[in-house]
C-alpha cells in the first residue's frame, strides 16, 4: 500500500480540482504519492469514522472541504493559531505517533493570490465582505494581517455578521450590517463570500459600491464562465475582478508545504490548470 497517501473529504467532491493540484505538485517536486477526492455521507460522524479509517490505511494528510471545515476543527489533537482564529480547518496532518495536527490555510491561500497573482495592495484599503459564514472565520485573521483601513461584513442577518466581527475584536474593530441596511460609500476590494454558488441569483446591493478602481473578488471558481457575483460586478463597472481558483491553488500550496516541507512553484500550476 502506498506510504504517501493524501486525500480530500467533502460532498460534493466529484468537482473537486484538488487531485489534479497535488498531483501536479507532485510531479513538479519529484514526490511520489497518491491523492484522491472521498465523498462523507452527511450522516452523524460519518466524518470522524472516515478519517480514522483512512488513517489506519496509511493516510498522511488531509484536505477538509465543505461542509464538514467546522467538524473537522474538534478531531484533531493540536491546532495552528491561524484555525483557533477560524474555530475551523481545512488541513490535517497525521504525525508519526497517530496524532493529528490541524491547520486553516484559507486566509494565506487568498492573501497570496490577491498580493502575488492579482497584485493587490491591502494595506490601508476598505474591503467589503459579503457573507458571515465559515469560509469568512477562515480568511479574517490573514486579512486583519495585512492592515486595511477597513473591514465591513454584510450579511444577510446582522446578527450572524454581528457574532463573527465580535470574535475578531481583538485584532482589529470590524464593521457589519445586514445586506439592506449596506449604504453607498464605495470599496477598494470586494469578496463574494455567499453562497450564491455558481448558478443562483446574487441578492439585490445597491449602486456605488463600486469605484474606478475597485477589485472583485469571490470566493468560489467557475473553469468555463464568470460566477453570479462577478457578472454583477462586471455590469457594476468594476476595473478587475476574478474567483477563486488562484485562492484554491495557493491554500493547497500551504497544505503541501506543511505536509512536504517543500512549497511548490504555484505560478507555474495555475497556468496548466487555466488552459
Amino acid at each position: 500500500m502506498n506510504m504517501n497517501r493524501y486525500a480530500v473529504f467533502g460532498n460534493p467532491i466529484a468537482h473537486s480540482q484538488s487531485p489534479l493540484i497535488h498531483q501536479l505538485f507532485a510531479e513538479q517536486t519529484h514526490i511520489s504519492l497518491t491523492y484522491e477526492a472521498i465523498l462523507v455521507p452527511l450522516t452523524l460522524n460519518e466524518l470522524s469514522k472516515t478519517l480514522d479509517q483512512f488513517q489506519k490505511e496509511n493516510g498522511k494528510g488531509a484536505n477538509i472541504t465543505l461542509p464538514f471545515k467546522q467538524e473537522a476543527y474538534f478531531l484533531v489533537n493540536t491546532l495552528s493559531d491561524r484555525a483557533i482564529c477560524a474555530k475551523a480547518i481545512n488541513t490535517i496532518r497525521f504525525n508519526l505517533n497517530g496524532s493529528r495536527y490541524g491547520d486553516n490555510t484559507d486566509g494565506i491561500g487568498l492573501v497570496r493570490d490577491l498580493t502575488l497573482h492579482q497584485k493587490q495592495n491591502l494595506h490601508n484599503k476598505t474591503i467589503l465582505i459579503l457573507g458571515a459564514g465559515g469560509a469568512v472565520s477562515g480568511i479574517l485573521a490573514a486579512l486583519i494581517a495585512e492592515k486595511p483601513a477597513k473591514i465591513l461584513i454584510a450579511n444577510r442577518t446582522a446578527t450572524k455578521a454581528k457574532i463573527l466581527a465580535n470574535r475578531f475584536i481583538d485584532l482589529m474593530p470590524i464593521e457589519y450590517c445586514a445586506l439592506e441596511n449596506l449604504k453607498k460609500p464605495s470599496f477598494d476590494l470586494i469578496i463574494n463570500a455567499m453562497s450564491v454558488g455558481l448558478s443562483g441569483t446574487m441578492p439585490v446591493l445597491p449602486n456605488g459600491l463600486i469605484h474606478a478602481k475597485t477589485f472583485c473578488y469571490d470566493l468560489v471558481y467557475d473553469l468555463s464562465s464568470l460566477t453570479p457575483f462577478l457578472v454583477w460586478a462586471k455590469n457594476q463597472g468594476a476595473h478587475s475582478y476574478c474567483d477563486g481558483l488562484g485562492m484554491l491553488v495557493e491554500q493547497a500550496a500551504e497544505a503541501f508545504y506543511l505536509w512536504h516541507h517543500i512549497r511548490p512553484n504555484t505560478t507555474k500550476i495555475l497556468k496548466i490548470i487555466k488552459t
